[in-house]
Order: C-alpha cells, then structure tokens, then sequence
C-alpha cells in the first residue's frame, strides 16, 4: 500500500464516564492513514489513536513522522515502521515513541483491511502464534478516585462491570490516604472472587510509603500490585517486590527493549509470577512491541506474563494473536476509546476480538463517529 494523505488532531480524554469531572487535561491523538488501495469507489483508510493516559503527539507525528510515511512510496506496515524511524537517533523514549504508535496502529488497520481480515488474523498470518481460540482472559479497568460521592460511585462501577461478565477489576490506589484506599479495595472486592482484584499506584509511591503500602495489601490476595513507584526507579521497586510475596505489575511507562531489559535486571521481578503491562502503541506500534516481547522471552519470560497496557481494541487484537496472558479493558473510562465493539461483552470471563476487517472501529459507533470527523 502506498500512503497519500494522514490527517490528524487532539481530542480530549476522561477517567470517568462523566466528562465533566476533572480528568487533568489529559488529551490523544487521531488519526487517519488514507492509502491508494480502493474498494467500492473509495480509498481504505487506516485509523488510530495514541492509546490512553499520556498526551497528543500532533507536533511530532505532522512535523517528523508522517512526512517520512508520505515518502516512502509502496510499502508494508513494518517497512512502514523503518521508514518512520529513520535517522532516529537510540533513546529518547518519552514522546516520540507514542507518536511512531499512533501511525502504527492506522498502518496496521490499513493493511488488515485491504487483505480484508480482521487485525488478529492478519496478525496470526505474519507472527505464527498459534492459540486454538481467539479468546484471551480479560479484566474491567477503572475504579479512579471520584472528587465527590467516591464509594457510592466506586460501587457502581464495580457492579456494572461483574454486570456485563467481567470476572477481573483493577482500582487505582496512591492519590488519597493508604486508609481510604484500603476502605475502596475492600468495597471493590466484594464484587469479584478473591485474587480477582488488582490496583494501580500510578507511580505514585517512594520508598518511604511503598513499603508500608506493600505490608497494608499483602492480606488482600490481589490479582497483582502494579506500577508501584516512579517507573525506573528499580531500587524501590526491587525492595517492595522482594517483601511482597504476590504478583507485581511493571512496564506501562517504559517503552523500549532497552528499558524492558533493564527492568528484568534491576526491577526484581519474577518470571514465573509477575505481569509486564507494557503499552505496544506506547512502545512504538506493534514492531517495538514485538522487540520486547522477544527480548524478555529470550530471558525466561513467559507470553502468558504479557497483559497489555490500554484497554482497547487494538490491543485486543495483539493479545489474541500474540498469545498473550490477557488483556485490559476500559468499559467506562476513556470514551469513545475504551471499550469494545457495540454489544460485545466476555464470555466467561474472556473475550474475543471483533472478525470485521481491521480493528473493528467501525463496530464502535461512538468512535467511528469520532474517527469520521477526520
């Protein structure tokens, strides 16, 4: 396929089903990859976005990737990929690298249409995974701090996801008192089996208040404590997962194989127990994805360890053809983004990305809509 036109702009993203809550400004980036290829009269395009929880890319993708996608002539998504990344210099990994994802993602939509196969089975064509059924485990992510009525909203939440056939929750943790925290984790359990809650810190803890919170969750039985401390600050995280004796989360804010090697050397994580979350829009499109999936098999890694980060359709797609652990989900955060096709929902406690050529947007109305304005 050869790319003629990518369009491109920010919109704004929520934490909450409820825009009007303040979220902290948090913002992506859209985009549409149009290409030669037509079917019916119309060019196929490619659409994507930078995933969620950090910021639009508008600046780099308009100034440095696209151009080079604009003038690479007839190529594939991974050809794609080496052209966007020319003359890229090593490091550097906190930008850029969302902006080389959020073309990725269109890419690969792209290309998954004009062979007319749904992501996940172009995907099993060109990687070779085998997984018997396209099903992967799932877990409902949400559970942000609410300004006001927090437990009240917190139990909603909660009990709209065990509604829809989620069997797994994940709360975030860290931006109120370690007490309150405790209080909403052992609310948000009360709708789930033991061991099928996990929280996220965000980052938010130091080796002071790491520790103490480590002591305060390990009675909990949860499904895994992620992102605990400042994301290479390996010595803390090392020290709380060596006290903790159950499954840590680490990996959604690095975004390279070099980053992911150096986790698995100083992070002090176990192969056999610990989850990597790491974000393959993030980790520049699914080729840099790939790169760390690779890396950290080579060092003992199980695929089953790998839960990506992003809670979308696109990484719905990679788990399933990766044969990965399993997958996040954002049933009521970050709309239209989050989420999965119109009416889908899991079946016992899995679920299955969308058979539509592409990603599947086009099965979302409320991003398709989105999408359409570009």
């Amino acid at each position: 396929m050869r790319v003629v036109d990518i369009r491109e702009k920010s919109v704004d993203l929520s934490r909450y089903s409820d825009p009007k809550i303040p979220s902290g400004g948090l913002t992506t980036s859209i985009v549409a990859v149009v290409t030669d290829a037509v079917r019916g009269g119309k060019p196929i395009v490619g659409y994507g976005f930078s995933s969620i929880g950090r910021f639009a890319q508008g600046g780099l993708i308009r100034e440095r990737f696209a151009p080079r996608l604009l003038k690479a002539g007839d190529v594939g998504p991974r050809d794609a990929w080496t052209a966007m990344m020319a003359g890229e210099k090593p490091g550097g990994h906190g930008e850029r690298c969302v902006a080389v994802g959020t073309l990725d993602m269109a890419l690969w939509d792209a290309a998954a249409k004009i062979a007319d196969l749904p992501l996940h089975a172009l995907l099993r064509q060109e990687f070779g995974a085998s997984r018997s059924t396209p099903a992967v485990p799932a877990y409902a992510s949400g559970g942000y701090l609410y300004p006001q009525d927090d437990l009240a909203r917190l139990a909603g939440e909660m009990k709209a996801f065990k509604a829809a056939g989620y069997r797994r929750a994940k709360i975030k943790i860290g931006a109120t008192t370690l007490e309150r925290d405790l209080e909403r984790i052992d609310l948000a359990a009360t709708f789930f089996d033991p061991g099928c809650l996990a929280v996220d810190a965000m980052n938010s803890y130091d080796r002071r208040k790491g520790p103490e919170a480590a002591a305060a969750l390990a009675a909990r039985h949860l499904m895994w404590f992620e992102d605990v401390c400042d994301p290479l600050d390996f010595e803390t995280q090392t020290e709380i997962a060596t006290a903790y004796d159950r499954p840590i989360a680490s990996g959604e804010a690095l975004f390279s194989a070099a980053e992911a090697k150096l986790l698995d050397r100083h992070g002090g994580l176990c192969r056999n127990r610990d989850i990597l979350l790491f974000d393959p829009v993030h980790c520049y499109g699914l080729p840099g994805y790939l790169q760390i999936v690779e890396a950290l098999e080579q060092r003992g890694w199980p695929r089953s360890a790998f839960w990506p980060h992003g809670g979308h359709l696109f990484c719905l797609h990679v788990a399933s053809a990766l044969g990965l652990g399993g997958v996040e989900v954002n049933p009521a955060s970050f709309l239209p983004f989050g989420g999965l096709a119109d009416g889908a929902g899991p079946v016992d406690g899995k679920l299955a990305p969308p058979d539509a050529p592409g990603i599947g947007f086009e099965l979302k109305t409320d991003l398709a809509r989105l999408f359409a304005t570009l």
